[in-house]
Order: structure tokens, then sequence, then C-alpha cells
């Protein structure tokens, strides 16, 4: 059988993904997020896009989160076999292609997000199809499809939209002509117009959130000196009032008591003024920005995703986590019963030890992804640098934009082993534009 590899590879992901299901029903609920998406009222999203709420939306009549997982569980399955039947396309063995899409039939993480009431299975699968579309055929009909995946990747997580952009830029450089790519924006653009219309409608604003302003000034808390930055009287109240040395990690900014950000009355001024705040901060202090990113980045040479003795919501639970009372009956309006999270042994425990190791280090991973760069350049296969490309910005762009966090990670990993696997598979045929110049170069 030719696919014998992928098929005893998919049987144990396959049992992983049922002891998630047995052993954590209905659902893994996240801090206030995944209430936040499961709210009946579907309004756009004030700290991020509310695509993934009317996904959530659509299946509400069956009001069950174990369909959604469910779903998503086999959301991350296909992915799996689509970069697998790419990279067999290519020309590598069966053994190989399915050795390169064992990270995303069994990093414990990918589950876990599967398993997860949260936006980012349903990302990963949406970016990753997109970039498999376009490195499969360019045409204006893949093109389009592909646009459209990732306008709604922006309207799941924002950091969706430079991906478009990106991919655009791929085409462009490629050379694969004006219709694919005039496609591609077009079918993009029809998602992220649409939701940025639903927001001027509801908000007043065209946009996508309103929080990108707030981000990035939490991320700017890492270094800010507003000695240094002397900021205007309006701009002053963001200031922090306490020594960088005791300065907790960014995001806890955006949400606790202590933080100046919730002096300024409105979500739109305030916005709007903490962006200000920022871009004065990096342009005044551009070294220690700079350096606080790069602290961050130094995450990726952890070995360990998470500690033994670490608190981290990336776990997977021990015993049922209440439901705060504030937002218990959203859950249970849209599961129609009990929602809390059980944990039924001994499945859970089962998938709670496999936690410990199945993943890949994100030492190795970063490894995989320059080794990737360099076998694409070393032995010019350039269809390899989309999936490159697109899997550095989503692993880069947080710590700059906001602060590093485990969960940005992981929805590079499908790309990173799609780019080492067109690395190191046959050439791609060229597009029509290299072609005509091979062919006028081979003549003269």
């Amino acid at each position: 059988m030719a696919h014998r590899a992928l098929v005893i590879a998919l049987l144990p992901a396959i049992g992983l993904r049922v002891l998630a299901v047995l052993g954590f029903p209905p659902a893994l609920l996240f801090y206030g997020d995944s209430f936040a998406f499961l709210r009946e009222e579907l309004t756009p999203g004030t700290a991020r896009p509310s695509g993934y709420s009317l996904l959530l939306a659509l299946l509400r009549p069956a009001h069950s989160l174990t369909l959604v997982t469910v779903l998503q569980h086999l959301l991350g399955l296909a992915l799996a076999i689509g970069v697998y039947a790419l990279l067999r396309k290519r020309g590598l063995p069966g053994w190989g292609a399915t050795l390169l899409v064992t990270p995303l039939l069994y990093d414990e993480f990918l589950i876990l997000l599967e398993h997860m009431i949260m936006a980012d299975a349903v990302f990963v699968a949406l970016v990753t199809a997109a970039v498999v579309l376009v490195v499969w055929r360019v045409t204006p009909a893949t093109a389009a499809t592909a646009g459209l995946l990732l306008g709604l990747a922006g309207i799941t997580r924002t950091v969706g939209l430079p991906l478009l952009l990106l991919t655009a830029a791929y085409l462009l450089i490629r050379r694969y002509g004006w219709r694919p790519l005039v496609a591609l924006v077009v079918a993009g653009a029809i998602p992220l117009g649409a939701y940025a219309t639903w927001t001027k409608a509801e908000k007043g604003k065209f946009a996508l959130t309103e929080a990108d302003g707030n981000f990035l000034w939490s991320r700017t808390m890492s270094f800010a000196d507003c000695a240094v930055i002397d900021p205007p009287e309006r701009l002053a109240v963001l200031c922090p009032n306490m020594p960088v040395e005791q300065r907790p990690y960014p995001p806890h900014w955006l949400w606790e008591d202590f933080s100046p950000l919730l002096k300024v009355p409105g979500t739109a001024n305030r916005n709007q003024l903490a962006g200000e705040f920022a871009r004065q901060a990096i342009l005044a202090q551009p070294v220690d920005y700079l350096a606080a990113v790069a602290t961050d980045l130094r995450q990726l040479l952890r070995w360990e995703r998470t500690a033994v003795d670490e608190k981290t919501p990336y776990k997977l639970p021990a015993a049922e986590r209440p439901i705060s009372e504030s937002v218990r009956g959203i859950a249970e309006s849209y599961e129609a019963g009990p929602a809390a999270t059980r944990v039924v042994e001994p499945y859970a425990g089962w998938l709670r030890a496999y936690q410990r190791f199945g993943y890949v280090p994100f030492p190795l991973l970063m490894v995989a992804l320059v080794a990737a760069f360099g076998l694409m350049v070393w032995r010019r296969r350039w269809d390899a640098l989309l999936p490159a490309l697109v899997a550095l910005a989503l692993v880069v762009s947080p710590p700059f934009l906001a602060a590093f966090d485990v969960r940005y990670v992981v929805p590079a990993i499908p790309l990173i082993f799609l780019a080492l696997g067109l690395a190191l598979a046959g050439r791609a045929p060229e597009p029509a534009a290299e072609q005509e110049s091979a062919v006028l170069s081979r003549a003269g």
C-alpha cells in the first residue's frame, strides 16, 4: 500500500485525540477568552476579532462543546494529510513525508489547542491550508481560495493580516503573473472588508480590533522610562509607576488593577493614546525595545515547553476547574447544561503523562526552520520560501508587537516541516514567467 506509513502513523494520533475527548469533556476553557468567544451576542471583538465567534455561532444549535472540539481535532488530522499529500506530490517517499508530518500528528500542544475553545486550532488550519494551496499549484482559482482562507484567518487572529500581504509578495517575487495576484488580494479583502464594515457599523471605526495600541503599549512596559521618553501631558498618565526590574510580564499590564491603562476612559481613546505612547517609547528607546524583544526570543532556546512546577493554562488539568459565576451562564447556555471541564481517569492521566514528552522542543524546531532556509537556497527549492517566511513571521512577530507566548509559536509547526520537506523534495514546476525566461536564455 502506497500510504502505509501514513496510515500507521495516523492510528496512534487518532488515539491521542480520543483520549482528549474522553479524558477532558466537554472541552478545555481558557481564562476569559473562551467565554468571550462563546457569548450569544455577536459583536466585533475589542481585544481580538470575532471570526471564531462566528464559527461557534454556526455550531450553537447543536449545543455541544464536544462537537466543536471533535471538529477541531478532525481539522488537525486533515491538515497533516494535506501536508503529506503535497510532499508526496513533490516526490518524497511515503516514509519521508510521514516523518515530516509526525509533529503535526503528535505534538501535544497542537492536540491541546484542538481541544480548547480558542481560535488557534482554526487559525492554524486556515493559514496552513492557504499555504498548501498556493504551493500546490498557482492558478487564479487556487490563489483566490488561498486569499479567502487568509482573509478568514485575519478575522480569526489579527496576525493573519500580514500573512496575506506576505503571500501576495511571494506571488509577485516568483512572477506568477497578475491574475493570481489580483485573485488572492481581492478574495482576501472580502472577509476583511466585511468584518471591518461590521465594526464600523457597530462601533463607528473601520478596523478589525480596538486593541493593537494597547498590546504594543504593554510591550513597552518592559523598558519604558518616561524620564527618557518625555511624553506630553495627555500621554503621561500611561507611564509605568514601578521600577523596570519589578515590572511583571507585558500581558499583565493589559488586565491587572495596577495598570495605568485602566485610568484612560473610552475604549477607542485608550487604544489610540496607548499606541501613541508606544511609538514614542520605541523611538526614544530603540535599543531597549530590541533588547526586550531579544529577551523574549531567547525563550525559543528553552528545551522544555513548560516546567513541572510551572503554573500555566497550557497544562492539562488534574482536577475539575470550576467556572467563575460571572461567566458560567455563557458556557452553560452554549452547552445547554454543565460546561465545566471534567477530568475522567484513566484517560486524562494517560494524556497528562504524554504531555510531558510529546512535543518537538523549540530549539529543534528552530534548527528545522534554519535548515529549511539553508536547504532551500542551496538546492534552489524556492517553493519552500512561502511556508518558511510565514513560519518565521508567526514566530518572530509576537515579541515585537506584544510578548512571547508558547501558544503563538505552535502555529508555525506545520509550516516549518512543510518548508523543510519542500526544501528536501524534487524541484517544483517553474512559474510560466520563469519558464519563458529560461527558454529565451537557452535560445540565446
